[in-house]
């Protein structure tokens, strides 16, 4: 009896209430108006709009980008909260630990984000009607005619 008490306890201690009962990863999905942007995080492509995607929990901020030709590229951050699955540990500090090291302490406050991307303004630069450079001066006077 006492074994099984002690293996009990052993085993409960060795648990990380939000990682097991919660996972370590949450489905986000992403909206654009227009559609077909491309999402990344960390410089990697996770998709394009609009589409779902498992998103990895972290104790971190999660950053993506929304890239679209013609639009200016949008940076968000995903918004997050206390898992309170976690506090089922209370005073075990290995599933604290366990739970931060996946990122279980925290999960994805919101599960959709529909973003609107501006056009991009910049595009007559790509033309320029006339360019003068004065280098005695260091002047460069750049002439765009915009419709």
């Amino acid at each position: 009896m006492k074994r099984f008490f002690l293996l009990a306890i052993t085993g409960l201690m060795m648990t990380s209430c939000a990682t097991i009962f919660t996972g370590t990863k949450d489905r986000i999905t992403f909206n654009s108006t227009p559609s077909g942007a491309t999402i990344y995080k960390d410089g990697i492509e996770l998709c394009k709009t609009p589409c779902t995607v498992n998103m990895k929990r972290s104790l971190n901020d999660t950053d993506v980008e929304y890239k679209l030709d013609g639009y200016e590229t949008r940076l968000i951050t995903l918004d997050k909260e206390f898992n309170v699955v976690s506090v089922l540990n209370l005073g075990n500090l290995l599933g604290w630990g366990i739970d931060a090291l996946s990122g279980s302490v925290l999960k994805y406050d919101r599960k959709v984000y529909d973003i609107t991307l501006s056009k991009n303004n910049k595009t007559a630069m790509l033309n320029p009607t006339r360019i003068d450079i004065d280098s005695k001066k260091n002047v460069v006077e750049l002439y765009v005619v915009s419709k």
